[in-house]
């Protein structure tokens, strides 16, 4: 995700610089992560790489749903396979993706859960 800076705020001082965001890269990411048994992977793989039998295990999927999800993570950049014998690890691209993931839960936190279950609930 590339940005090149031509205009933002610095909350600190009130600069004003601008920054070019690349959206749609953004978007994908976003896309990928949009399903809840792929958050739970990205969760179980924050902790550390976790062979794929062990995230079976831990997320409670079938091994041909969790491959699934994990082939859809792999597309997006945000896991990395390694192969070791017979058994397939995986781990997270970037430990950025487990802060992500933090942040999203302290905007719940912070009154965003309120408002995600209003429009859920279709209001």
């Amino acid at each position: 995700m590339t940005m090149s800076v031509t205009e933002a705020r610095d909350g600190a001082d009130s600069r004003c610089i601008t920054t070019r965001h690349d959206h749609e890269a953004v978007a994908a990411v976003f896309r990928a992560l949009a399903e809840p048994a792929r958050l739970q992977i990205v969760h179980a793989l924050s902790d550390g790489e976790r062979r794929v039998v062990d995230l079976v295990a831990q997320v409670g999927l079938a091994q041909s749903t969790t491959s699934a999800h994990l082939a859809v993570l792999k597309e997006a950049g945000l896991v990395t396979p390694r192969a070791v014998g017979r058994s397939t690890y995986y781990s997270l691209t970037t430990t950025s993706l487990g802060a992500l993931l933090q942040r999203a839960e302290e905007l719940l936190d912070e009154g965003l859960l309120a408002v995600v279950h209003s429009h859920g609930a279709g209001g």
